[in-house]
């Protein structure tokens, strides 16, 4: 199947900036993103990933997250545990343990493989707590957001053939009957 990369593109920033404005996210926050680009083209996930759509939707973020002065995380495939494609700088700056392996194609996923090859100074960790979240193709990016996560609906429901979730993160709200959680 033929996609529009240009209309991938332009969704895929569509749906960043509704996702950042929604969540009002300071610069240094972490945005995690899952992504596979099978689905993106209509086909089962892990069936047939396309480095293209990778290239167009790591390009597209890539722009985003380095105008608001935040981070991007790409989460790799099952095959890799979820691993996630990070900056050094993110790595050392929160003490993420960086592991050994070269996320590719068919182990880690097409986004994964081009984060490695398009970022500055990309490491792989095992897991993140992110603020914000993006899952293109239901790939089950959860386990990397903070435990209270708010799912934002916008006008788009899918990134070529995939189903996209967007998500952001708040503090916990602690505390019994007397808890305050404003300031007066």
């Amino acid at each position: 199947m033929k996609l529009d990369l240009a209309e991938i593109g332009s969704k895929v920033k569509k749906a960043v900036s509704a996702l950042l404005d929604s969540a009002n996210l300071e610069p240094g926050g972490i945005l995690v993103v899952g992504c596979s680009t099978s689905e993106v083209m209509g086909n089962k996930i892990g069936s047939a990933s396309n480095v293209q759509v990778a290239k167009t939707i790591l390009e597209t973020l890539l722009q985003e997250v380095k105008a608001k002065k935040i981070f991007l995380a790409v989460q790799c495939c099952e095959h890799l545990n979820r691993a996630l494609v990070v900056e050094k700088e993110l790595a050392q700056a929160k003490k993420l343990e960086i592991v050994t392996v070269y996320p590719a194609i068919k182990a880690g996923g097409a986004l994964a493989a081009m984060a490695m090859e398009k970022m500055i100074d990309p490491v792989v960790v095992e897991n993140i707590k992110a603020d914000i979240g993006m899952d293109i193709g239901d790939t089950f990016i959860g386990m990397h957001l903070k435990p209270v996560v708010i799912p934002v609906r916008i006008s788009i429901r899918e990134i070529g053939n995939a189903h996209l979730t967007l998500a952001f993160t708040r503090p916990k709200l602690i505390g019994g009957a007397r808890a305050v959680y404003c300031k007066s």
